[in-house]
């Protein structure tokens, strides 16, 4: 077995997740429990960090991290240079673009000066881009299903899991612009100086993905 590794792991949403997919994989015998004392933590020959998700990236493409879990809709607006290793499959969610209910945009009648509010400006772009709309796009840091209500914008492009907040806020899926699951990054100069340890974490990480996956 190889020198162990430092792993990046988020908190929040992902980390019951991440927790479970690694000690499946046989990495590290870690629960969200285990970093209540401390957010740094040696579990056998690797060392895990718990830092929020938006961080992740930025440790590992510093090295302060060799890899690190984190989905991908902190990729999207992330403009650090890491390496995507492995799609984690657990963790999903959407990025869509939703309008008030009793909106035209439900029945394909966009308006000509579009504006939508979002988190998500990077990947807000792309998908405008890809299907050729023009938008005026609002960068929101708070809760963005306020904007239609308010006159901000006339929709929202956000993350949703179950549709659920969508729904209390009186919004309606318009258009799926993209999908996020967790993935395995990992520091450019860890992939050459550490492979070997790497690459046992990526594919004990894969195998456990498959073995879980239904057929």
């Amino acid at each position: 077995m190889s020198r162990g590794l430092c792993i990046a792991v988020p908190n929040g949403v992902l980390l019951e997740g991440t927790c479970a997919l690694l000690r499946r994989a046989g990495i590290a015998g870690l629960t969200p429990q285990s970093f209540d004392a401390a957010l740094l933590v040696e579990d056998g020959a690797n060392r895990l960090v718990k830092v929020r998700p938006t961080d992740v990236p930025v440790y590992v493409e510093m090295g302060a991290a060799d890899c690190g879990i984190v989905g991908k809709d902190m990729l999207w607006e992330s403009h650090r240079d890491t390496y995507e290793l492995a799609d984690l499959r657990f963790g999903e969610c959407r990025l869509v673009l939703a309008a008030p209910e009793r909106s035209p945009m439900g029945m394909g009648d966009w308006p000509p000066a579009l504006r939508v509010a979002t988190k998500y400006p990077r990947a807000a772009r792309a998908f405008f881009d890809r299907i050729g709309v023009a938008a005026e796009l609002i960068k929101l840091h708070g809760s963005v299903e306020l904007a239609p209500a308010t006159g901000l914008a006339d929709a929202i492009l956000d993350i949703t899991a179950t549709g659920g907040t969508l729904r209390a806020n009186r919004l309606v899926e318009v258009a799926e612009a993209d999908r996020s699951t967790a993935r395995l990054i990992v520091n450019q100069a860890s992939l050459k100086t550490r492979f070997e340890a790497v690459n046992e974490v990526a594919t004990a990480l894969r195998r456990a993905v498959e073995e879980r996956a239904p057929v």
